[in-house]
């Protein structure tokens, strides 16, 4: 059982500030590079060594390859990052493919992070227990940037939806990955090496996966951790992890109104509950947040924040329960993957490209109570809402690139033919075969959803890397 280091880990990589609800996100750029590193002497990161209810806000923070670059790293030891993070979320055409990016969602409309846009180098978290807090926190660093010669590109705020909701009106958050030496309330299915997350630990494979190492020389002031793997060497990447941000915008009009028009009756009427049925099988799990293998017929408040169940283990192998193209069947298959799917070994093969969120929705719900009553009552909700997407990881094309093209939007998932994930599949654009066919499983007759639109849009991205504390003191002693 690994230990952690958890305080020279960002706190956000292990936990996800549930307590302090208040969020803003604020994308950088480095005009004045000594300015900049005086800044990230000064900052006062939030690190993982806190308990639970004992701090009022929290600062993190992470940096584009350009973002190091820019601070005054070495061109050899930012080669020495791994190449998507290095290429960037939207540094290829390859990479659009891979991750479905096109027509709405393509990088040239997007808001920030695109090549229309300049691009950010820093990404300065800030969290607080209320409202009050957190303004507080954003006016002294946004004072503090403006003295550091760096640049506001942009300021994306947050919303903590009420009932721990997303904006489609589903519980959110239910399904989490833990740390293996740190999380032990995380049932053993979802207990993953630490090395997954955090680099510097075994990962999966028993491996350590590549990070830039340096030599004596390159780190005089011996401010980084030696490498448990070349202990000869420091190591800029250990307590540390690749971020992926993603903001993405959901239609729940368009979400709820397809879900009315494939549930209408012949008399033309249609009913609520057959509306909220279909868009359980969509998602997997019912508004409440239980998941259809353990209660495929109703909601059951008491299993909301159940996560401990299997597919093939609990007899739902062909999808009667829950479907298998449904959106927390395709985002964490269990025990549903090849070579040997109910098995042990099935489990352990998904263990290998599983990441941890923790993001935060932005904008206005379309009903301030988060019902599905109510937000299927609203007529008209303006403004743009959405989740600004947060994942860690350590290998970003095995992880999190993985998840996004091969299990989200792979319209052959699972045995399936041209189905791509209900809610946030790409309906083809990453395989150039057409999707939007939402199967459900039924004996004897199947029923197939045709002509799915696409309901989540990219609005901007960005990969970035999160530093350990000590990582952070160098790259603030960083001489030109």
């Amino acid at each position: 059982m690994p230990v952690l280091q958890v305080e020279d880990i960002q706190g956000i990589l292990l936990y996800g500030y549930g307590d302090l609800r208040h969020a803003t996100f604020l994308l950088l750029g480095i005009a004045d590079p000594l300015g900049a590193r005086t800044w990230l002497r000064t900052l006062n990161v939030q690190n993982g060594r806190f308990k639970r209810g004992e701090i009022d806000r929290a600062i993190n923070v992470a940096f584009t390859s350009s973002g190091l670059a820019r601070l005054g790293l070495p061109d050899e030891l930012v080669a020495e990052f791994s190449t998507e993070f290095r290429e960037g979320v939207a540094g290829t055409k390859h990479r659009q493919r891979l991750l479905g990016d096109s027509g709405e969602s393509s990088p040239e409309r997007w808001r920030w992070g695109g090549p229309n846009n300049q691009q950010p180098h820093v990404l300065l978290m800030l969290y607080g227990r209320d409202d009050g807090v957190l303004s507080v926190l954003l006016n002294e660093q946004r004072a503090q940037l403006t003295a550091s010669g760096l640049e506001l590109i942009e300021q994306l705020d947050t919303n903590w939806l009420p009932h721990d909701k997303e904006h489609f009106g589903f519980r959110d958050g239910v399904s989490r990955a833990g740390i293996e030496g740190l999380h032990s309330n995380t049932p053993p299915i979802d207990t993953i090496a630490a090395g997954e997350f955090v680099l510097g630990y075994l990962n999966a494979y028993g491996q350590y996966t590549q990070r830039p190492l340096l030599r004596d020389e390159q780190d005089p002031a011996r401010l980084l951790p030696p490498a448990p793997d070349e202990p000869d060497q420091r190591d800029l990447g250990m307590n540390g992890s690749y971020m992926v941000f993603r903001q993405l915008s959901q239609d729940v009009a368009r979400f709820w109104q397809f879900c009315e028009d494939q549930t209408r009756r012949r008399d033309g009427t249609t009913h609520p509950a057959d509306q909220i049925r279909m868009a359980s099988k969509m998602v997997g799990r019912w508004p409440g947040g239980a998941p259809l293998v353990k209660s495929p017929a109703t909601d059951d408040p008491a299993l909301g924040s159940d996560n401990d169940f299997l597919y093939h283990g609990s007899g739902d192998k062909h999808g009667l329960k829950c479907p298998i193209g449904a959106h927390i069947r395709r985002s964490n298959p269990r025990d549903s993957l090849e070579p040997d799917p109910g098995s042990e070994r099935s489990i352990e093969v998904g263990k290998r490209h599983r990441i941890i969120r923790r993001g935060r929705a932005y904008g206005a719900p379309v009903a301030a109570s988060m019902d599905i009553a109510d937000i299927l009552a609203v007529e008209d909700a303006p403004g743009e809402r959405g989740l600004h997407f947060i994942c860690f990881n350590t290998h970003i094309n095995r992880q999190f690139e993985f998840i996004q093209h091969t299990w989200l939007n792979n319209p052959g998932f699972d045995g399936l033919y041209d189905d791509d994930d209900p809610i946030a599949g790409d309906r083809g654009s990453s395989h150039g075969k057409p999707a939007g066919t939402f199967t459900i499983q039924a004996d004897p007759v199947r029923t197939r959803v045709t002509g799915m639109p696409r309901f989540v849009e990219v609005r901007g991205g960005g990969y970035f890397f999160l530093p350990g504390i000590r990582a952070l003191r160098y790259l603030a002693s960083l001489q030109p």
